[in-house]
């Protein structure tokens, strides 16, 4: 639907829309791009296209961005958003601000652990968590039998 801004804040734009009602356009969803300064994309007075994502207690939530085009992610990498915009699936994060990933070799698999290797790592382990125990007991010992020397 068409609507007109009325007023920017840093957080986002009020549109005023028909049967003048108010919806807010959060600033991430202005543009397909990262929005640092909101004022780069809106003016008050302009005409724009909305769409209405949600109406939750009275208050209208719209987005200018989902009526625009997505643009083609860098080297044909799937797009994990659903239609909400939410990321779906894939256990990554974004670099689309970092520039391209750098290239990698190939990482081969670790050959599994042998029964004396595990044993060796839980009793690494032990021996780490049982020193500091010991050391927070010692140090507390301590403490206490210097307050009863001055006391």
């Amino acid at each position: 639907m068409e609507g007109k801004v009325k007023s920017i804040t840093n957080f986002g734009a009020f549109i005023t829309l028909p049967d003048n009602k108010t919806g807010m356009v959060h600033i991430s969803e202005v543009a397909n791009a990262y929005v640092s300064d909101i004022h780069q994309h809106l003016t008050e007075g302009q005409d724009v296209k909305v769409m209405v994502i949600g109406n939750e207690n009275g208050k209208i939530n719209l987005s200018i961005k989902r009526l625009e085009p997505k643009p083609q992610r860098e080297g044909g990498r799937p797009n994990f958003r659903n239609s909400n915009g939410r990321r779906e699936g894939g256990n990554f994060q974004s670099r689309d601000s970092h520039g391209p990933r750098p290239q990698q070799a190939p990482v081969q698999p670790a050959a599994p652990k042998t029964a004396d290797q595990l044993f060796e790592e839980k009793l690494k382990a032990f021996m780490t968590e049982s020193d500091s125990k010991l050391s927070s007991i010692r140090a507390y010992s301590e403490n206490r039998s210097r307050s009863r020397r001055r006391g």
